[in-house]
């Protein structure tokens, strides 16, 4: 198979779909591989890396899009790379459909075969393509809280581990899932007081056996919610249906009940985010201020730690990228029940139960 791997265009967006360690398995099983020129080269990959695992450097990314049959990305195509995609191509990438209908509608127009790395799901439920960026984000989540806590930035001015005589930080982390459980981590890791919210018992169970005790749990409700917005600090949105559009835990009302310089930090965004005003933002413009309230609401988080990304990504993607190479994607999808829970588009129809659901559809809209 012919694998293309461009130049990402989004906003500030340095990863690239694959390692020349990725490429090099590719190339060992008889693929060819088409890098556009520079494409890692924010990740710290650069095209005589790419050029010594066996790939070919393409200087374009229409060139890509156009000789390639499967493209392998990071991030869902923009505008701009709608009209690259051929019929029949395999896209394999993050694409979060359910928040973007207009991105929707165009890979229905294009009738590419669209494989979503967010919705590949394992045995056991969990998504193994989803879970490395999930645990950058949810790391980072605290790092930028932290920074925008700052009075300079419009936050509270508040250092979350504290200091002796002054009482640390409250951060209240809403969803104990991959992103809820690595906040959770570097938060308590910093001697900030947290506070981690969830519907299922079993996850709190586990959150409560494995961290230490300044990180406590309580059951997710509206009531609840409310109560605890209005003394935390730093509010981390880490909930996540899969392939759905994240629900609105917190409603635009709500914000007037927090103090001014809270800071709410929306990982959901990618799924439309949990909180009503999240609206997505880039690393070159992060935050906005609605009623005093600081929001960092990044659609790519992990693009700003591009080598550690990359690395991660590589290390999940690339066994299914070899069997959609080696099998072809049909194949590929029939024999692997987790790949094939991946498609989302297929040749100009949805085939993702979520994604109709998303935008009210009763039908595929074309």
């Amino acid at each position: 198979m012919i694998v293309g791997i461009p130049k990402e265009i989004k906003n500030n967006e340095s990863r690239v779909g694959m390692t020349p360690a990725g490429v090099f398995e590719l190339v060992k099983n008889n693929h060819k591989v088409y890098v556009q020129s520079d494409a890692g080269e924010g990740s710290g990959f650069f095209n005589q890396d790419y050029q010594q695992a066996g790939a070919i450097i393409l200087d374009t990314i229409g060139q890509v899009y156009a000789m390639s049959e499967m493209i392998v990305k990071v991030k869902e195509p923009i505008e701009e790379e709608y009209d690259l995609i051929q019929k029949g191509q395999i896209l394999f990438t993050y694409f979060h459909f359910a928040s973007s209908e207009a991105l929707t509608k165009a890979m229905i127009k294009q009738k590419a075969i669209c494989i979503a790395y967010e919705t590949v799901e394992d045995e056991e439920g969990t998504l193994p393509l989803l879970t490395p960026m999930s645990e950058v984000a949810g790391r980072m989540a605290i790092q930028q809280g932290a920074k925008y806590l700052e009075k300079p930035v419009k936050g509270r001015g508040v250092l979350l581990g504290g200091v002796p005589g002054v009482a640390p930080g409250k951060v209240l982390v809403l969803g104990a899932g991959v992103v809820g459980i690595q906040a959770a981590k570097m938060a308590a890791g910093l001697g900030a007081h947290v506070t981690i919210l969830d519907i299922n018992m079993k996850r709190l169970r586990y959150v409560n056996d494995v961290m230490p005790p300044h990180v406590v749990t309580e059951f997710s409700n509206e009531f609840n919610i409310r109560r605890l917005i209005k003394t935390h600090d730093l509010i981390i949105g880490g909930v996540l249906l899969k392939g759905a559009k994240a629900p609105n835990l917190i409603t635009r009302d709500m914000l007037k009940e927090m103090r001014p310089g809270t800071v709410i930090v929306d990982v959901a965004v990618d799924q439309g985010g949990c909180v009503e005003t999240t609206k997505p933002t880039t690393h070159e413009d992060p935050i906005y201020i609605i009623d005093d309230v600081v929001h960092y609401s990044v659609a790519n988080m992990p693009g700003a730690v591009p080598y550690t990304s990359t690395m991660a990504l590589t290390n999940v993607t690339l066994p299914y990228a070899l069997k959609l190479a080696n099998l072809g994607w049909e194949a590929a999808c029939a024999k692997d029940a987790s790949l094939n829970k991946g498609l989302n588009i297929v040749e100009g129809k949805v085939v993702y139960q979520e994604i109709i659901e998303a935008f009210g559809w009763e039908e595929v809209v074309a």
